[in-house]
This record gives structure tokens, C-alpha cells and sequence, in this order.
């Protein structure tokens, strides 16, 4: 989506000319404006937030009356952010840091363009309804995009997390978001139990329900959005992204939309590897089952690949006697376990660990 240059900056232009101009004006005047002498707690987490994101400009943050927990991103080329004052007030100063910073990593992701960019183009297919392919896929079109909604949504609660650098704050915030503010009553562990179990459904039939139950959604579940963000923090990549091991705004030009296409292919196929759904299950056995059955129509046409020829010469025996340098190496410095990252490992088992984060669609 960012190769189509002149696409985007068409859509930002169309944005600013008009509706979020108005949003914007509506919002500066039913709205508190964040700054040092309001809501200034809010103004240094949005400070901060900026500052790791490496974010500048720093977009304008406001605060409105409203008692659901609300906070969205709104326009392209002046984005800014609404927190609703439940939101605030349901948060402690670390854990609104992390909503602060997946409502920034929104802005830095561009969400907001590409987000319209897709809608645009849903809004064309549906104009072009008549032609062969139909309702389905039109649906096909649309459940696609709710898809990459959610997505994005997972991802800026990564940035939520690189912003607070402390995965019992983020599942904290999660936690809350699920059962209020009776954070002494829950149980982080507990917690992504549920959201193992959610995961492990029993048959097809709660596989098919699941799916049903998120469609028309534009964020995933609370429970499953923190059992996804603790085994991010876990797997490697958040404790490189800390260390400096990250895709770089300026990398867009270079960026390989081949490459994207195999990077979020193998995203899903990991996704599908670790999860205990029984669909999931299906899904691996379906592709394996057509893996073999490739195989063994390669082999009958006599087109089987050339194996790779043994590294023992033709005449030397079966079984060469041990010897020196033949047995298993012992294990030495930098074989064993290597120790957790700071901030990676699994969030305690104590306590004291839908509503909407995210840009809305227009």
C-alpha cells in the first residue's frame, strides 16, 4: 500500500479538505485540549509515548466526557486522539501510557491512510456489484479488511508496550478493559487461561461460532489481545525491537511488497502452528495431506528430486567404528538456556494484574 505513492497523498488531501477539518473543529470545541496546564498527567504520557515512538510532530490529544472507555484516532493529515474521561479515569499512570501509546502507534503506522485507502476501495467494489463476482465476493472484500483492522490493532498494542517496556503493565490495561476496574479481583494468569481456552475450542461447531462472533468487529477480544501481546513479549522480537532491530520509517521506498506478502504469509502459518483450534487442526492437515499427495505425483511422474548423496565414501562400512571427534560434543559455554530479556518474561501469577481502542472506520 505505501508503493502507491500518489494514492496516498490523494487520500489525505480528500480527508483534510473537508471532514477532518470538521472533526477536528467539532472536537476543539466539546473537547479538552491536553496540554501542561490540562490534564497535564495525560500531556506527559503523551510525551513520552511520542518520544519512544520517535513521533514528531506530536499530534494534539484530547480529553471528552464520556462514560464508556473510548479512545480512537481520528484523521490523515492533522491526525489527532480522543481519550473518553472513563478511559482516564479507569487507568493508572503507567497502564494510560500504554493506551496512550497504541493511539500513537496508529499515527506512526499511518492506520488512518491506508485504513481509507481500503475503504475506498470496498466502496468501489460494492459500485461494481453487478459484475460476475457477486455478494460473496464482495463479503469475501469486506471480511478481509476487518481482518486487517484487528491486525492492526495487535500491532499498536506492541507499540503500547515498547512504550511502557513492561508486559504486566499492558495485560494490566487489557485486564481492565474486560472487567473494569476491580483489577485486585483478577488474575493475570487466569486471564490468558481464558483466552487458552477461548483459543482450544471444543469442536468445529465453537471454531465456526468464533469466527462468527468477530465478524462485523473491529477489534479482537480483550482476553485473546493479551494472550497475542504476552507471547509477542516472549518470542524474541520485543526484546529485539528494544534493542535497536527494527524496520525504519525511511526503509519505505525499499520495501518489497513481495517481501510483505511472505512476511504475513508466514505470519498466519505461525499463528496456525500454535494454536489449539480445532479448525486450525483442520486447516494444517489440509495443507500437509496436499503437501504429500504433490510429493508422491512428482515421484510417480518420475520427476523426484535428486537426493543429496551420502557423505561417507561408496566403499567405507555401514557402521565406522567410534572414535576420536565421533561422539556427542559436550555441552559448553552458550548451549544452555540463555537468560530472559528484562521486561520479556511471563507476567507474575498476582493479582493486580467490548470497548473500542483504535482508529474508528469512517
Amino acid at each position: 500500500m505505501r508503493s502507491l505513492q500518489g494514492f496516498d497523498i490523494a487520500i489525505r488531501r480528500l480527508s483534510g479538505l473537508l471532514g477532518e477539518r470538521s472533526l477536528r473543529l467539532v472536537t476543539l470545541a466539546s473537547a479538552v485540549r491536553v496540554g501542561p496546564t490540562q490534564f497535564p498527567g495525560v500531556h506527559a504520557a503523551v510525551q513520552d509515548a511520542a518520544a519512544v515512538l520517535d513521533l514528531d510532530p506530536v499530534p494534539e490529544v484530547y480529553v471528552r466526557s464520556d462514560p464508556f472507555v473510548q479512545a480512537s484516532t481520528v484523521g490523515m493529515d492533522r491526525p489527532f486522539v480522543v481519550l473518553s474521561t472513563r478511559t482516564v479515569e479507569l487507568m493508572d499512570p503507567d497502564e494510560l501510557r500504554f493506551v496512550v501509546g497504541h493511539e500513537l502507534g496508529h499515527v506512526a503506522s499511518g492506520h488512518a491512510v491506508y485504513g481509507t485507502m481500503l475503504y475506498a476501495v470496498t466502496a468501489l467494489a460494492l459500485r461494481l456489484s453487478w459484475l460476475p463476482i457477486g455478494v460473496l465476493g464482495l463479503r469475501a472484500i469486506i471480511a478481509a479488511l476487518e481482518e486487517w483492522g484487528r491486525k492492526a490493532e495487535l500491532s499498536c498494542d506492541r507499540a503500547g508496550l515498547l512504550v511502557v517496556q513492561d508486559p504486566a503493565v499492558a495485560l494490566q490495561a487489557l485486564m481492565k478493559l474486560a472487567g473494569g476496574a476491580h483489577l485486585s479481583e483478577m488474575n493475570v494468569n487466569a486471564f490468558l487461561e481464558q483466552a487458552r481456552e477461548h483459543d482450544a475450542a471444543a469442536d468445529l461447531r465453537e471454531s465456526v461460532l468464533k469466527l462468527l462472533a468477530v465478524q462485523g468487529q473491529s477489534h479482537p477480544f480483550a482476553a485473546p489481545r493479551a494472550a497475542q501481546l504476552q507471547r509477542w513479549a516472549v518470542g524474541g522480537e520485543y526484546a529485539a525491537v528494544l534493542a535497536g532491530d527494527y524496520a525504519r520509517r525511511e526503509d519505505d521506498p525499499n520495501t518489497s511488497i513481495g517481501a510483505e506478502v511472505r512476511s504475513a504469509t508466514r505470519s498466519y502459518a505461525d499463528s496456525l502452528r500454535s494454536s489449539a483450534d480445532p479448525l486450525a487442526g483442520l486447516v494444517r492437515g489440509v495443507a500437509g495431506n496436499a503437501a504429500a499427495a504433490g510429493q508422491r505425483l512428482w515421484e510417480r511422474a518420475g520427476m523426484a528430486r535428486p537426493q543429496t548423496p551420502p557423505a561417507t565414501a561408496p566403499d567405507a562400512p555401514d557402521q565406522p567404528p567410534a572414535g576420536p571427534g565421533t561422539g556427542t560434543p559436550p555441552a559448553g559455554p552458550g548451549t544452555g538456556t540463555s537468560p530472559s530479556t528484562p521486561g520479556t518474561g511471563t507476567p507474575p501469577a498476582a493479582p493486580n494484574g467490548s470497548p473500542v481502542w483504535g482508529t474508528p472506520p469512517d
